[in-house]
């Protein structure tokens, strides 16, 4: 059950590339931001379990928590969007794992409180031809595991700390993850989706990228991840959108236009 007392709420609330059961995943992060928000309609644009790893997932506490708290949500009311990313195979095919209370969809359509439209999806329709293949995906999947375990055991030898500290490892992954969305081809062809259907813009995952700007004439909103940028899209109650950055015990989740790393926030 959610016991927690959220002190920010918004009206709605997009966050992609959780990967809970893989390495890398900060499920005990992304728990303490969700306990410090609330929001009208929370949007998981996929990516949220990545459970075929060759091992066993990497499923403790924090991750079942997380699941509980956005089940009870829904629960009591909020409505919760699962939208499917490029590794929630595994979960899709045994909806056991879901709370019966989300909705589940490739791909939607949300009005803000302006009145402006957004098309809603994961953003892997938009990689590279050589990229969109499950074979891909799990290649991806297992190099990333296999790369931040040897990064757990090499942190272990030298007695550092994996919470507040990147590592060289780690520093790579997002770096490649930064290269693979260089350039902004990938936008273009989103944009060019949500022009087709009348839309005002889109917002997606997928890139580990958080972003927010009109440069090709419509919005284009990335939530970022929770394995590297810990961010999150927030929609105020008069229809604005901005990225959050989680920001640690103090629980100030600080809007995308006060932080030089984020681009700023979208009216």
């Amino acid at each position: 059950m959610d016991l927690a007392q959220p002190t920010l709420h918004h009206r709605a609330l997009f966050l992609s590339d959780l990967h809970l059961g893989a390495m890398g995943s900060r499920a005990d992060r992304l728990l303490e931001f969700l306990r410090g928000v609330s929001a009208d309609t929370i949007y998981l644009v996929g990516d949220v379990l990545d459970l075929w790893h060759p091992r066993r997932p990497v499923w403790g506490h924090a991750e079942e928590a997380v699941l509980s708290l956005l089940s009870d949500r829904a629960d009591r009311g909020t409505r919760v969007v699962y939208l499917i990313g490029n590794h929630d195979a595994a979960a899709l095919a045994d909806r056991r794992r879901l709370p019966p209370s989300f909705e589940i969809a490739l791909e939607c359509l949300h009005r803000a409180g302006n009145g402006r439209s957004y098309l809603v999806l994961h953003g892997d329709v938009a990689d590279a031809r050589i990229f969109r293949s499950h074979l891909s995906t799990r290649i991806g999947s297992w190099t990333n595991s296999g790369l931040r375990r040897l990064d757990l055991a090499l942190s272990r030898l030298r007695r550092q700390s994996r919470v507040e500290q990147r590592s060289l490892i780690e520093a790579a992954l997002a770096g490649v993850n930064a290269l693979m969305a260089l350039g902004s081809r990938h936008e273009r062809r989103l944009i060019a989706m949500a022009r087709a259907l009348g839309q005002d813009g889109v917002i997606c995952g997928h890139f580990h990228k958080p972003m927010l700007h009109h440069n090709h004439g419509l919005t284009y909103a990335n939530c970022g991840d929770w394995m590297d940028s810990f961010t999150s899209l927030a929609e105020d109650a008069d229809g604005h959108l901005k990225l959050v950055r989680w920001q640690g015990a103090s629980q100030d989740a600080r809007a995308g236009r006060d932080d030089p790393t984020l681009v700023g926030a979208a009216r």
